[in-house]
């Protein structure tokens, strides 16, 4: 697309669209487009998500700093989007998503709960979009060649400096080594007692909570803390620098460590020891995604880059405890692999999409994890029980105590 005009032979003479937004991958390849949303570009890690709703969650779910979301699926923005969907803590703040890549041009939005349309929410997020994009070929290209490192671009004119780009994009480091959790962990410590969603109340309170959890915030998602409140614990979310004397310190019957971006071996550096205490006292712990990766380091263990990641809302798990299997939501780019984890490290959960490691707990401690996220409720509700799971060994623990 040049934006030349052509004549037609009965002589109506028409101009091509000129490309509004660009997508520069790392090695010189230029995808041409039309801009929405912000204005302006951004570098990051090119992902691709297969899921079909939810793209406003997916959208501010702080594991996805640092990264531009392709969608496979064609129709995005089409209902809208509202101000109960977001995921994260700040309603106003930045989950950290560098772009988002999409086939179709965004539609009005056709759904009651609709507040905004899906472009103007994107401009007020400052999140920079491309649509008109062959997303089932660049899908092929990250499945074959893994995730590239791209600059999004976005200038109505249609200017751009695109070996500027290219450069930006080659000299970007990439995630591995990179510890992306200070841009969205909370600042400070903060209660939280919302309960999950039903139609028509909207969310609920809870009243009289059983237990106390401590919620080490790597970039938690709201629906996280929803679900832990609904299952009778009063919830105390810290920031993610917070010491294992601080957290002890508010005399927690259970610790949960929440989901998050970037290298779990860069955040490991400082939250591995502070993990590395609690599981010595003894007091029962429950990881999520990031927080999964934390204790795979924290017994011993090594996480290592994927191909193409997991990100999505089908994808299939074996809970090797039950033999049942679960229709999960993923979203990583990092695994912890299993050989390298201790023989106290028992394996729960394996993905059956590529057989990667999904889920470990510890046998000679209360303390277990799952690499998906059971809040996301794409089974709906197939892996709920894990929030019960985690209240039931805490109850043990108290009596035993």
């Amino acid at each position: 697309m040049n934006g030349s005009a052509d004549q037609h032979s009965g002589g109506d003479v028409w101009a091509e669209p000129l490309p509004t937004a660009l997508l520069v991958l790392a090695d010189g390849t230029v995808l041409e487009g039309f801009g929405l949303g912000a204005t302006g570009h951004a570098v990051g890690e090119v992902c691709f998500n297969t899921a079909m709703t939810g793209y406003q969650e997916v959208l501010t779910d702080p594991s996805y700093a640092g990264q531009i979301i392709t969608f496979t699926f064609p129709h995005i923005g089409n209902v809208g989007t509202n101000e109960e969907d977001i995921e994260t803590i700040s309603m106003a703040g930045a989950s950290g998503v560098r772009g988002v890549v999409l086939h179709s041009a965004i539609t009005d939005p056709s759904n009651y709960r609709a507040t905004r349309h899906f472009d103007s929410w994107l401009k007020a997020r400052g999140i920079i979009a491309i649509s008109g994009i062959d997303t089932r070929a660049l899908t092929a290209l990250i499945r074959d060649g893994g995730m590239p490192n791209a600059v999004i671009a976005h200038a109505p004119d249609g200017r751009f400096d695109i070996e500027a780009l290219k450069a930006e994009a080659a000299a970007w480091p990439g995630l591995v080594g990179m510890d992306l959790v200070p841009m969205v962990t909370s600042a400070q410590r903060f209660s939280w007692d919302e309960t999950t969603w039903s139609w028509p109340e909207g969310y609920g309170t809870q009243k009289a909570p059983a237990h106390h959890v401590v919620a080490i915030d790597y970039g938690v998602k709201r629906n996280i803390l929803r679900l832990l409140a609904r299952a009778g614990c009063k919830v105390t979310v810290v920031p993610a620098t917070t010491s294992a004397q601080e957290i002890l310190a508010l005399q927690p019957d259970g610790v949960f460590l929440s989901n998050g971006p970037g290298d779990p071996a860069a955040t490991g550096e400082y939250a591995v020891p502070v993990i590395r205490e609690i599981i010595a006292q003894g007091v029962p712990t429950f990881g999520i995604c990031l927080g999964h990766q934390m204790i795979g380091l924290a017994v011993g263990g090594r996480t290592v880059k994927m191909h193409q990641g997991h990100h999505g809302a089908n994808h299939p798990v074996k809970d090797m405890t039950t033999g049942k299997v679960e229709i999960t939501s993923m979203n990583h780019g990092f695994a912890v692999d299993r050989d390298s984890l201790p023989a106290t490290a028992q394996e729960t959960h394996v993905s059956l999409f590529d057989g990667s490691n999904a889920g470990i707990a510890l046998s000679d401690k209360p303390v277990f994890s799952v690499q998906y996220h059971p809040e996301a409720s794409p089974g709906p509700q197939d892996s709920h029980y894990l929030f019960d799971r985690f209240v039931e060994m805490i109850a043990k623990n108290k009596k035993a105590a």
